[in-house]
Order: C-alpha cells, then structure tokens, then sequence
C-alpha cells in the first residue's frame, strides 16, 4: 500500500530594486518567510492589528536562477515520474509575480527556459538512459478561459478542428478531457515544437500591473508509458505530469482592467476562489466531500489536488510593500497546500499482446500435461494442435476426389478435422471460381459497360466498332466481324505502344505537385537521381560535421577541466612550498600527468578542428553542386510542363528538339520548389554558430520551425485578405 505525503511548496520572490527590507524576511533555513507590517495609528491606541506573520514552507527562492529553480522544484518530480509516479507542478501567484516565467520562461534565450521545457529535456535524457524499456511520450495542452476548454494545438494540420467540444469526463479510471488531442513525440524537438505551437495560441493582454498577463489556466501534460525490453511480464507502468500555469489573481482597482479584459479578470478571480475552497477542503480531515466540480480549473485538476501523484506548488510572490497584502494572500495559499495530502502509486497496466504469449506458454504446457495424463489413462492416442500444412493438404485432396467421385465418403476423426474439411470446400470452390474467370478472361475481352472511359479509349484505338462490338467479336459461326486494326496487317511493323499520357491529353493540366512527380520518374529521372546524390552526400558531410562538432565541444570541455586540475595542483604545490633541483622547479607525479594530459588534448583539438574546415569547404562545395542540380530541375520541369499541357498539340511538332522555336518559361516561383527545408537550414546555421550548450540544438531548432510557420501562415491570409478586396 502507498504511504501518503504531503504536498511541497515553495516560494520565489521576483526580484526588485525596491525590495521591502524592513516588511520581508528570510529564515537562516532558507525555509521560512516572516512578513512584518507597521500598526495603523488611526485606528487608536487599542488596536488589535495582526502585524507580523511567519509561513514556514518548502524552501524560499531568492534572487535563484532558472537552473536552481528546476533542480529544487522539479528534478525529483520528473525522475518519478519515468518510474510511473504521476507528477503536478502547478504555478500560482499574483498577476505580474512570474508565474509563466517560472513555468515556461522565454524562447529568446535558451538559459532563460522555464521548468516546462527542462521537463521535457529530461524526459527525453532518462529515455536514452534506459535502453532496456521502450518508452513513448505523448503531450496535451489545455486551456481553460472564462470557464472554457480549449485544445491549445487544435491549429496542427493534421488535427483539424474537433467535432465534439473539449469536456471533463469521469469513469472508474479517473477523470480524462475528452476532444482534447494528444500528440506522439519520438524526439525532444517535436515536443518543443509542440510547445512553442500552444504557446502562440494562448490568450494574453496587457495591463497596468503586467505587459504580458496570460488571461487563461494553462495545463501542459506529459504521458509516458514504458515496457520492458527484458522481461517477459505482461505489465507496464503509465504516468503523467501536469505542468500547470495559473492566471495571476489581481485586484481590479490596482490592474485597471476594462471591458472584455475586465471580464478575464472576473472569470479568474472565481476559478481561483473556488481552487482555494478545494484547497481549504482537502486540508481538512473533517471533511467528506470536496468540491471539485465547482468550476472547471478544479475539475481537471481532481486526480491531481490530493489524489495519486507528487504534487508541488511554486507561489510566486512580489518584493514590494504595495503588493504586500497580495503577498500575504498567496503565502497563506502556499500553507494551506502543505496541509494537503497526496498518496502516489506506480501505475501498472497489463499488456494485452505480452499476455497473449504468456496464456500461449501456459496452453502448452496444459497440452503436455494432458498428454501425459491420457498416455497414464491408457487412452488412444488424441491430437489437441492445430492440423499442420501436412495435414490440411491430405484434406484438400480427400476433398477434391470425393467431388470428382473417385472417394466415396470422407471418415470423421475429430472437430477440428470437420472444421478443416468444410473451409477446404470453401477453398477449392473459389479456386474453381477464379479459374472460370481466367479462362473467360484468355478467350474474351471483359469490359464494364457503365466505364465510358474504357470503352472510348477502346474506340480510339480501333478495337470496338461504332455499334458496340469489338474487333474479333465471335459471332457464332467461328469467326470475328469488324474490321481488324492497321497495326495488325500482314507485312506490317507494330508500332511501339504510346502511354496513356501520351495518347490521351486531359483537358485540364494536372496540379504541379501531381506533375512534378511524374517529370521526376520519367524525363527528369536522370537530374533527380544526380540531385539525390548530390544532397545524400551533402547529409553525409553535415553529419560528419556535427558529429565532429559535438567531439570539438567534448574536447574543449575536458580541457577546461583539465586546466582547473592543473592549476589547483600549481596552487597546492605552492602553499606546500616549492622545490627546487638545479634550478629546476619539482612537480609531482598527479602535477606532470596532468600536463601531458592537456598537451594530448590541444593536440587532438587542432587535429579535430582542422578535419572540421575541411569538411566546412566540402559542404560549401556540396551546397553548390545541388543548388545547380535544383535549378537545373526546375527549370526543366517548366518547360516540360508547358510543353506537356499549355501548348496545342498543333505546335509541338515546331517545339522538338533541333527547331527554333522555344516555349517561353512560366516563372520558377509559381513552380512547387525543392527549396530548402527549415532542417538543411538550421543544420547550416549549426555549423557557423552552435549555440554554448550542444543541448539547446533541439530547442532552437524548433524554435526556428514554429516561427517560419506562423510567419508562413500569416503571409498566406495576408494574400487571401487582398484577393476578397
């Protein structure tokens, strides 16, 4: 049975020039928080003001960086949850305090990235770290505005848009969104893209207290499932972690907030009111029934408020005296949270695949048993398998002589023999079937009379006559009617059969990418081949080069670390005393190993980034070389393209090869390119400019692919608003 445990919570104080020194204090623990407010003198001498107050929590975050926020908060929660513990990591505080920036953090700078994007590196490095498990990863992203459901990456292409509203869902199982979509990710750059999609989608505006406030509850999930590579047990664990971004509360008289924004602000204010009754509730032992279905924040939240999962809280609160009575609203939130208690379990599942082999061993070895048992019993001799192919062929034989007559009865030994026999009559009566057709099929022609294509292709070449009848058509007395195709006369040559494209030009020209692939397998064959060459080898080097690339890194790192060695092993040496042997200063054998170290390596970083300039003008090289190949492709698609359906038949006689007649080319630009996609050009960017962290690749990498696409989009309804004025 899983022990319960409380939820943890924790505070990060945004940092502030005008920090209130006197009001805000920090325990030696870096665990407790005391708030101390000056008595109001107009209220008299007999004034019984609370003024100081002392939260005892988790742990402070002060002046902490993002690196130091993740591993506090998150690491531990992460890490279970590939063990099949479910996780919450919620964000709660006042507007403008820096929820969305703890959570999510900035795109711009990578070091800047919040706990959501370190949650889905880290994901993806213990994957790598467990080859014996095949574990897959899904991700959701919800939102909830003004008491709404919205599926933050419903924008995909291949999602679409949803046929059933996003609603809450409850069965035995817990409770589930049912219309929200969640999307497979096999590497750490599709779920990034992922986020960065949903993060262009959420709602914000802008007010006095915050430029940038998020006017919705966000909820991010990750789902993993992992299976054993290793063992043979049917069971696998499950999980989920829920990073949750919660709508700052605010106080409209300090936000100024008007109209739909002013609206916002309302639906927040009650959602959150009703979290913090939730909250009240759950802390109490007394209470029986928690109001979950309140509004829907807490709703969506039920497995995760108290329920099977580690669950931490992040309060994010201000530094300053104006916003001290919101401060200390958000820390008695933080205590109330510590009150509540949660009772994670692994979640195991049964795969239904695995079991099937298991029941399969476990019939066997039945079968066996049974074997024995009969052998014992002095029974005759019974076989439980299924008939082999040996078997199933004697069958089919006694049953195709017992329907040509030669086999009087077929004798019955057992059901499974019945079985068999009745699927071989159902196998030899379609044999039959299929050979009566081919034998239909040698002797005549077999055309659908409702395919008016068909039989005006048939016509054109001279098959079927004008009332119907085909050309060598039996007519009962041993002979065709009509009259037989030139191509078929004695003395004369075939001509060589011209494809269907080539005899029959449709009306209308194909659509380009339809066409394009037809130029590539047919007259461009030879150009698209040496383009594929071209580009497979131009891969080639961008891999050897990032692959040398990441050994540079590696290199220069453990330089680094080789110098900080030796240089502790001068200053040791030095506070020991130095000795000297003839005017020679001695070092020791760690002090000497050391040098010969960082020579080896300077050495291998010359011979490496040496390899890497050779391999950067052979890329440059490459580049060339299918740039022209593109260019040569395109512009021989344009002209085959006209040449193929804009110009009348009349005129392609004067248009073949040695005439002097040339069509004119329709521009490149309207043609479907082979540009570059977004890979080959960050992969070129990469090479110039590798960011300081090799692990950031993925997160700009993304970065770069959702930008491109929005700006895509956005051109592609600029065009359509100028074509409807």
């Amino acid at each position: 049975m899983s022990a319960r445990k409380k939820v943890q919570a924790f505070v990060r104080v945004k940092p502030t020039d005008d920090f209130a020194h006197e009001m805000i204090r920090y325990g030696d623990d870096d665990k407790t928080i005391d708030i101390h407010l000056k008595k109001d003198t107009r209220r008299g001498v007999v004034n019984n003001q609370q003024t100081d107050w002392s939260f005892k929590l988790d742990g402070v975050l002060h002046d902490a960086s993002q690196d130091l926020v993740y591993e506090t908060v998150a690491k531990d929660v992460v890490s279970q949850a590939l063990n099949g513990y479910n996780g919450t990591i919620m964000c709660y505080g006042q507007t403008g305090a820096g929820k969305t920036y703890t959570m999510t953090g900035t795109t711009a700078n990578y070091q800047h990235r919040g706990i959501l994007p370190r949650a889905l590196q880290q994901v993806f490095k213990m994957i790598e770290e467990r080859p014996s498990h095949a574990i897959t990863v899904r991700v959701s992203y919800l939102e909830i505005y003004n008491e709404s459901l919205f599926d933050l990456l419903s924008t995909l292409p291949y999602v679409g848009p949803s046929v059933t509203p996003v609603t809450i869902v409850e069965n035995s199982q817990g409770v589930f969104i049912k219309g929200l979509s969640v999307h497979l990710t096999s590497q750490e750059e599709d779920a990034f893209s992922l986020l960065f999609e949903g993060e262009t989608n959420r709602i914000i505006a802008s007010h006095t207290m915050n430029k940038n406030s998020s006017r919705s509850h966000c909820i991010f999930t990750i789902y993993v499932e992992a299976h054993s590579r290793t063992l043979s047990d049917e069971k696998y664990i499950t999980s989920k972690i829920n990073l949750v971004d919660l709508a700052g509360s605010e106080r409209l008289g300090k936000s100024g907030s008007e109209g739909r924004v002013l609206k916002e602000a309302t639906y927040i204010n009650k959602s959150l009111s009703f979290l913090e009754q939730a909250i009240i509730a759950l802390g109490d032992q007394k209470r029986d029934h928690i109001p979950f279905r309140q509004c829907k924040l807490t709703h969506a939240l039920k497995d995760s408020l108290g329920g099977n999962c580690n669950m931490v809280l992040v309060t994010n609160i201000y530094g300053e005296a104006a916003q001290l009575e919101e401060t200390l609203s958000s820390l008695r939130f933080a205590s109330r949270m510590k009150l509540v208690t949660t009772e994670p379990a692994v979640n195991e599942k049964y795969d239904a695949e695995r079991m099937v082999k298991n029941l399969e061993k476990e019939l066997a070895l039945l079968k066996q048993e049974l074997a024995i048992h009969d052998s014992l019993a002095n029974r005759s001799l019974v076989n439980y398998d299924p008939m082999d192919e040996i078997q199933i062929a004697e069958i089919n034989s006694q049953v195709r002589r017992y329907l040509e007559g030669t086999l009087d009865e077929i004798d019955i030994i057992n059901l499974r023999q019945i079985q068999e026999v009745f699927n071989q009559f159902r196998v030899v009566l379609s044999q039959q079937e299929q050979e009566v057709e081919s034998a239909l099929r040698r002797k005549y022609t077999l055309i659908d009379k409702n395919d008016f294509a068909a039989i005006s292709a048939v016509q054109k070449a001279g098959l079927m006559d004008a009332d119907g009848h085909l050309v060598g058509e039996p007519d009962g007395q041993g002979f065709g009617l009509g009259v037989a195709p030139f191509s078929t006369k004695p003395g004369k040559k075939p001509k060589s059969r011209k494809t269907f494209k080539e005899q029959f030009r449709p009306s209308t020209p194909p659509p380009k990418p339809v066409a394009f692939e037809d130029f590539k397998n047919e007259r461009g064959s030879e150009i698209n081949r040496i383009f594929k060459e071209n580009k497979s080898i131009l891969n080639e080097r961008r891999k050897r080069a990032s692959e040398t690339t990441q050994r540079i890194n590696a290199i220069k790192k453990e330089m680094d670390m080789t110098k900080e060695a030796l240089n502790f092993q001068k200053s040791l040496r030095e506070k020991q005393g130095e000795y000297e042997k003839k005017g020679l200063i001695i070092i020791d054998e760690e002090e000497f190993l050391l040098i010969l170290k960082l020579k080896d390596l300077k050495k291998q970083y010359r011979t490496e980034y040496q390899d890497l300039r050779d391999l950067r003008a052979e890329i440059q090289y490459c580049q060339h070389l299918v740039d022209q190949c593109r260019h040569r492709l395109l512009t021989e698609f344009d002209i085959w393209y006209n040449e193929s359906f804009f110009i009348p038949e009349d005129m392609q006689v004067a248009l073949k090869p040695g005439s002097s007649i040339r069509p004119g080319l329709v521009p490149v630009s309207r043609i479907v390119s082979l540009g570059e996609d977004d890979q080959d050009k960050f992969s070129q960017l990469q090479q110039t400019m590798l960011p300081k962290s090799p692990d950031s690749i993925s997160f700009y990498n993304a970065k770069v692919k959702t930008e491109q696409k929005h700006s895509y989009l956005k051109t592609m309804r600029s065009f359509q608003q100028a074509r409807r004025k």
